[in-house]
Order: C-alpha cells, then sequence, then structure tokens
C-alpha cells in the first residue's frame, strides 16, 4: 500500500509517525498547499488528511485510492459525495481531545475569573515588593462554586465540562443547538433561558449552519454583563464583531477563545483592538493540542488503516 501524508505538520513535529511505516510504502509531507494536492496524491492507495481539500478536482487522477483517513474529527474538506460515487472509504477520529479541550476551557476560565494577568503583573512590576501588606486584592474576583455554568452543545467535550463545572461547585445548564431534547442529568434550557442565567458561558457545538453567529449582538446583550464567554468550538459561532463590541462596552465581562473566524487571525479581525488581556485572551486554535491528544491521533489513524486493510470498518463516516 502507498500511504500519503499530506499534512504531518498538523500532528506536531513532536510526535512521531513512526508506526504507520507498519502498514506500507509512506510518503510524508510535512504541509501542503492545494495546489499540490492533485500530483501528490495521484499513486496514493490510501491518504492521510486533515485540512486539504479532498475532491473531484483533487482526487481525480488518484485511480489507486481506496480509503482516506482524516487527522481529525471534522471531515468537511473531504467531498463525500464523490467518494461514495468512487467507493472511496473514509474514517475519521473521534473523541481523541476530549480531555484536552476540557482542560484548556477551565484555563481560559480561570486565568479570567481571578484576573491573573493583573495579579503576575503586579508582582513582577515590583508593585507587591513594595507594599506594606501580605497581600494584595485589589482586583476582586470571585469563586466558581455556586456559580451557573451554561453548556451549548452537550457531547463528548461538554459532558466532561459538565463534569468538571460540577466538581468546582458550580449549577450545570445546558442547551442543544438542534433542539432536541434529552436526559443528560442537567437542566436543559433555551439558548435565551441559558444566556440570562449563566456567569459562565462555553461553547462545545459544530459549526453549521443553524450555529453560524450563534452567539451575535444580540446573544450577547441576554448575557450578564459579570459573564465570561468561552469559545472552545470554532470561530464562526461567534460574531468577532459583536463580540468586540459587547467587551468594549462592558455587556459582558470577558471571553476566552482559541477559535475564530478565519485562521490564522485576521490582522483585520475586530477582536484584535483587545489588548486588556484582563477582559480577553486569545490562544491559537491549541485547546486540542496536548501532547497526549496529538499522539492519540497517529494512533488511532494507525488503527483506522489497520482495521480498513483487514476488511473491517472503523470509524468509518463512508
Amino acid at each position: 500500500m502507498n500511504i500519503v501524508i499530506l499534512e504531518r505538520g498538523t500532528v506536531g513535529m513532536d510526535v512521531s509517525v513512526d508506526i504507520l511505516h507498519e502498514l506500507g510504502n509512506v510518503t510524508i509531507y510535512e504541509n501542503s498547499k492545494v495546489i499540490q494536492v492533485a500530483d501528490r496524491v495521484k499513486d496514493a492507495d490510501i491518504i492521510i488528511a486533515n485540512k486539504m481539500p479532498l475532491s473531484r478536482h483533487t482526487l481525480k487522477d488518484a485511480s489507486h485510492v481506496k480509503l482516506i483517513a482524516q487527522f481529525a474529527t471534522g471531515y468537511d474538506n473531504i467531498d463525500l459525495d464523490y467518494c461514495r460515487e468512487r467507493s472511496i472509504a473514509v474514517c475519521n477520529i473521534s473523541d481523541y481531545s476530549t480531555p484536552s479541550v476540557t482542560q484548556h476551557t477551565f484555563a481560559l476560565a480561570l486565568y479570567l475569573s481571578e484576573h491573573l494577568p493583573y495579579y503576575d503583573e503586579y508582582v513582577k512590576s515590583g508593585s507587591w515588593a513594595a507594599q506594606e501588606g501580605f497581600t494584595h486584592f485589589s482586583n476582586t474576583f470571585y469563586e466558581l462554586s455556586g456559580k451557573t455554568w451554561g453548556i451549548i452543545g452537550m457531547g463528548n467535550i461538554g459532558r466532561r465540562v459538565a463534569s468538571a463545572a460540577s466538581a468546582f461547585g458550580c449549577r450545570v445548564v445546558w442547551t442543544s443547538t438542534t433542539g432536541n431534547k434529552r436526559d443528560e442529568g442537567y437542566e436543559q434550557l433555551s439558548l435565551n433561558e441559558l444566556l440570562g442565567v449563566s456567569d459562565y458561558v462555553s461553547l462545545h457545538c459544530p459549526l453549521t449552519k443553524a450555529t453560524h453567529h450563534l452567539i451575535n449582538t444580540d446573544s450577547l446583550k441576554l448575557m450578564k454583563n459579570s459573564a465570561i464567554l468561552i469559545n472552545v468550538a470554532r470561530g464562526g459561532v461567534v460574531d468577532s464583531a459583536a463580540l468586540a463590541d459587547a467587551l468594549n462596552s462592558h455587556t459582558i465581562a470577558a471571553a476566552g477563545i482559541d477559535v475564530v473566524e478565519g485562521e490564522p487571525i485576521s490582522v483585520n479581525n475586530p477582536l484584535n483592538t483587545i489588548k486588556d488581556s484582563d477582559r480577553l485572551i486569545i490562544t491559537p486554535h491549541m485547546a486540542w493540542a496536548s501532547l497526549e491528544a496529538r499522539s492519540r491521533v497517529v494512533t488511532e489513524a494507525y488503527k483506522n488503516i489497520a482495521a480498513f486493510l483487514k476488511g473491517e470498518e472503523r470509524n468509518r463516516i463512508i
């Protein structure tokens, strides 16, 4: 089997992919450009990809390809209709990043809740050393215990966040972006109800037509002015301009986001104008990317391909 890895760099060079050599002749590209894809996959039996478009245009000359294995959960880069037409199998990787994203959700929330940028600077500036008392608490912070944590999207990550929030002593409420009612062990509310009662709102839903700009000017106005918004889902779920306006007008207290509309972030993104890290922290789409999570990506891709070669279905989309 000729296996082509189009985007080896998306799992990080500190993670080994050597295990994949057990499955066939592996050609590795650290990164690829769209214009290079068709030529690089033309002799492939198996393609390992992440973001590169695999469509009629890029696959039409890849006459031998039998399987596309994603280094990811999402597969919107793949033309599934064309793959069905060609009988090309597609598999993805699910639930590999749940611990990492959950951890980052609370890292963002606690960073903002406890005003850590302020207190860190207070010490490093020499202000603490210059004062008389042993402590300093001019920038008031509050406990998570007793607060309401609202979760938008109760999938694997949402459930893990709910469990952690409960452990902190939060009341957990959640809403479904599809409108489905089900028992998750926590109170289910409408979106508007959730936004109105929550001290923390964390986003864990996919980006769909229904969730595009789900958080916008109108929905932000429903939130408490003391509320903190956390987005570790997809950038397009939040209207960047509306969020920037809400932060500048103190409609909400703060936001921690790991994803934005258009990545890497555009220099023209209005969120770039907010330099106060006590109100806004942005991380570069890395909530998913602990060393353990990236290692699981490689291991799971290996298992998916090994299962396919044995005639077994594992994590198959088609």
